[in-house]
């Protein structure tokens, strides 16, 4: 295996760390601003946002995430992710890579029609609006997919939806016009073919926007939401791909973008390690600074050697997906989903603890990056979900099938 990045590769980072650096950076500040001004409840988008894309296009780092559309590959991508991750609020979204635009648009990408690629791919593809993927539901654990309770039942040229979903992240952006919903077509097939996804804008009648849901006391500017579907109608032709394709699309959907997710926690944990140590080296404690102090000098270094370890298992599965698939990769892309989101959680568990009061306020970025490393033990299926993948690939070498 080569974890070598490609010359074009090499250039995007190096394009991405001036951007970083020159403007996304001093952004956050404002950003932050912005939001403690209008409340957190509001869930306007802060001008420097769009500023950003704005800076982000005219410099060429505009959709890297596609392969087809930026010539990188899954490999090559995960450094330009980790260095996005730096700054999860803003570097993601300036380059319209963020979640879950990207894994709508790979979705419409690989499965939608002319109609729906014109209507929909090609405004989120131009950051015009945003999207989001409703998916998970209240009342069955949607940690299996084949639990999915929602009807999408067809009505002549329509299909009728009903429902209930919750944490559907964008829901709650104004500028999210549009919504990939799974539920059931026909719940007497066979458990993988009962699933269909289908487009529904978010405007349409019977959609009811409930409410954003707060994850550990934290707002997102996009929000988390619940949202009910009565008697939904749209046409026929907002289907994507076929009745009973939307287990298989949603499998599809899901293998490289845990991949970004990985790599965007690594970003989250180095810039964790960073501001530990520059805290541990600017505190003096019984006579000398924290970075003198052994028990500090060991939580630097078991951090950085963690990272270490959850980027080499990262870029191993980028390159799997690369040379073998996302089906071949499944074990490698579970266990990164498991690791790199812990790795980042007991990183800054530990840049916290060297920041003492300070790192439990919003003083400082540490406990919101806390929150949401926390939320990603669950977002794109449980750590429990992944562990199991892995022990199936594992024991598959040994017992006999059934």
């Amino acid at each position: 295996m080569d974890f070598e990045l490609s010359p074009k590769a090499r250039e995007y980072v190096g394009r991405l760390q001036d951007f970083m650096d020159e403007k996304v950076y001093p952004a956050e500040e404002p950003y932050e601003e912005y939001r403690r001004k209008q409340g957190y409840n509001d869930h306007s988008v802060p001008p420097v946002v769009e500023d950003l894309k704005v800076e982000a296009r005219a410099r060429g780092l505009w959709n890297l995430f596609l392969p087809d559309v930026s010539g990188l590959s899954n490999l090559d991508y995960a450094s330009i992710a980790e260095l996005s991750g730096r700054s999860i609020h803003l570097a993601p979204e300036a380059m319209n890579c963020a979640a879950p635009d990207t894994g709508n648009m790979e979705v419409l990408h690989m499965f939608g029609t002319a109609e729906q690629k014109a209507q929909w791919l090609r405004p989120l593809m131009e950051g015009e609006i945003r999207s989001a993927f409703a998916m998970t539901e209240p009342d069955v654990a949607s940690s299996d997919a084949t639990n999915i309770s929602t009807s999408i039942v067809r009505d002549g040229d329509d299909y009728v939806i009903n429902g209930r979903k919750w944490w559907i992240s964008g829901a709650a952006d104004p500028r999210c016009k549009i919504l990939i919903a799974m539920g059931k077509t026909d719940p007497d097939e066979s458990v993988h073919r009962q699933q269909s996804m289908i487009l529904v804008p978010l405007d349409t009648a019977g959609v009811d926007n409930i409410r954003p849901l707060p994850v550990f006391g934290y707002q997102d500017q996009h929000g988390h939401n619940e949202l009910r579907f009565t008697d939904v109608r749209v046409p026929a032709s907002n289907l994507i791909g076929n009745e009973g394709d939307g287990f298989m699309i949603a499998q599809a959907r899901l293998g490289p973008g845990r991949i970004h997710h990985c790599m965007r926690a690594i970003g989250v944990a180095e810039r964790a390690l960073e501001l530990m140590c520059q805290r541990a080296a600017s505190r003096v404690a019984f006579g000398k600074e924290l970075a003198r102090q052994g028990v500090v000098q060991e939580q630097i270094a078991e951090s950085r050697m963690e990272i270490e370890q959850a980027r080499l298992l990262t870029l191993k599965a980028a390159w799997l997906i690369d040379n073998v698939g996302a089906r071949g990769a499944r074990a490698e892309i579970a266990a990164i989903k498991v690791i790199a989101p812990r790795i980042a959680l007991k990183v800054i568990d530990r840049a916290i603890q060297v920041h003492g009061g300070g790192g439990v306020s919003d003083d400082f970025p540490l406990a919101s990056m806390w929150a949401g490393m926390r939320t990603l033990r669950l977002a794109d299926g449980p750590d429990e979900v992944h562990v199991r993948t892995v022990a199936r690939v594992e024991l598959g070498k040994y017992l006999p099938r059934t």
